[in-house]
């Protein structure tokens, strides 16, 4: 019978997801289910997009419990002190690390300026100038893009290193994720070309060498489903903490909230069910990390890039995960 129901589930999945590389359900610890589609291999990593900026929240929980960053509420103007604000900009002095995790720092822009910020050589000091306005801090503001690689400038500047070596010797090592370069782009072709490739493995990275935080990293399924598996266990992995429990437990709590599409938000995790503690990293093109604490389970899904791909949560909580329970 479950055989029966995994080959219905595949077949769905060819007609109406498409777009999926690979699928992986963990329960209990053991990969229980591991299947790839569309000519994709378990060695391939691909784009993730949005998934990178829940990597790049827990560079942040390791970050502060190695005393890099004191706190959350640190001023984020703190570490960059040689960008000019100007005196009427009081709004950007009072913006702090909780509000760029939680997406509730205000911007300038109404529709995101996409051509200014990627023909800039730092990408960090664009998003440092588009912040502030007249939007107020503590309303939900999600940052797909702009802005939120200004955490990038801060790791760096608090660390001493670079995001990817940071993100190597503390997290990518330990579970033995291979993450090999920074991928740059010479013209907006290149941009485009890396959307639709499969295979690339690195994290893209701004002329001046800052790696992106909000999109831009490369992951095959199996990394996905080891970063689900390490915040399923409390950050523990291999008899030696990763990430601070502490961390993964505010992370993966309610800190903010979308109200105009009633989705709730942690520190950049949304939160999918608060009674079952469930929570996911979610990419554009349909690429999710799901965790359900109550039901032992993490479910990865890598996808190639399409506009506008199918709801993976409601995919996940009504077709895979059920199977697995």
């Amino acid at each position: 019978m479950k055989q029966e129901q995994i080959t219905s589930l595949e077949n769905k999945i060819k007609k109406e997801y498409e777009n999926i590389a690979g699928i992986i359900v963990r329960k209990n610890d053991h990969t229980v289910y591991e299947s790839y589609f569309n000519q994709c291999s378990e060695k391939e990593p691909v784009h993730i997009f949005s998934v990178t900026k829940s990597i790049i929240s827990m560079l942040f929980g390791i970050a502060l419990d190695k005393g890099c960053i004191k706190n959350l509420d640190e001023k984020v103007i703190d570490f960059f002190p040689n960008f000019q604000i100007k005196k009427s900009e009081k709004t950007i002095r009072q913006i702090t690390i909780r509000n760029l995790l939680t997406m509730t720092a205000p911007y300038k822009y109404k529709l995101n300026p996409y051509p200014k910020y990627f023909s800039s050589e730092d990408w960090v000091i664009s998003s440092l100038a588009f912040l502030g306005g007249h939007g107020r801090i503590g309303n939900f503001r999600y940052a797909p893009i702009i802005g939120i690689d200004i955490l990038s400038g801060i790791l760096i500047n608090a660390s001493g290193k670079s995001v990817l070596e940071f993100a190597q010797d503390n997290l990518f090592s330990p579970l033995e994720i291979s993450v090999d370069k920074s991928i740059y782009f010479q013209s907006k072709e290149d941009q485009i070309d890396f959307y639709k490739s499969r295979g690339i493995n690195g994290w893209v990275a701004d002329p001046n060498g800052t790696n992106t935080a909000g999109w831009g990293l490369s992951l095959t399924t199996m990394d996905m489903a080891k970063l689900g598996q390490l915040y399923l266990n409390g950050g523990f992995w291999n008899g030696r903490q990763i990430i601070p429990e502490k961390w993964i437990t505010e992370s993966t709590q309610v800190q903010s909230v979308w109200k105009t599409r009633r989705l709730k938000y942690g520190y950049l995790w949304w939160i999918i069910d608060e009674a079952e503690h469930s929570f996911a990293a979610l990419g554009d093109g349909g690429n999710a990390i799901y965790v359900n604490p109550k039901n032992r389970i993490v479910i990865a899904i890598s996808s190639l890039f399409v506009p506008k791909a199918k709801d993976r949560i409601d995919f996940i909580r009504g077709e895979i995960e059920p199977l697995f329970k």
